[in-house]
């Protein structure tokens, strides 16, 4: 069983949002669930502790379609910080979309694990979560 694990959780879906948490509290797969609403805020909490592991997720489930600040435009910034962030963060893309061109565009981005279709399942969540996930870079 993973020990001391942090989800985030970023989606702008409220209920998928109370969904995953529930899950995750039910199967106890993670210690902490921190949730934002969009990409902006998500980036914002980072980059601000970013020199602080204890406060950072170890993994992070990333819509695509959100306002202010979309998954993707999310994955730019968050490449140009990782080099200042002291922990390794898996970032797993979770959408609704069914358009390959997604997908595709997932795959520029070394930082995404995996490109994982919605709803989200908990076995799905057990197989990410048990994943072996080193916390320092």
């Amino acid at each position: 069983m993973p020990q001391n694990q942090s989800i985030c959780i970023v989606d702008d879906d409220e209920v998928y949002k109370f969904f995953v948490k529930k899950i995750l509290k039910i199967k106890n797969l993670a210690e902490d669930v921190l949730t934002f609403p969009d990409g902006e805020v998500a980036y914002n909490f980072i980059e601000q502790n970013k020199e602080n592991i204890e406060k950072l997720p170890d993994i992070i489930f990333l819509d695509i379609n959100m306002p202010i600040m979309d998954g993707f435009q999310f994955m730019d910034e968050y490449t140009k910080l990782k080099t200042q962030i002291l922990k390794k963060i898996t970032i797993y893309m979770i959408t609704s979309s069914i358009d390959p061109v997604d997908l595709e565009r997932s795959k520029k981005y070394t930082e995404i694990t995996d490109f994982i279709s919605k709803p989200i399942t908990a076995e799905v969540l057990q197989r990410i979560i048990k994943i072996p996930n080193p916390n320092l870079i």
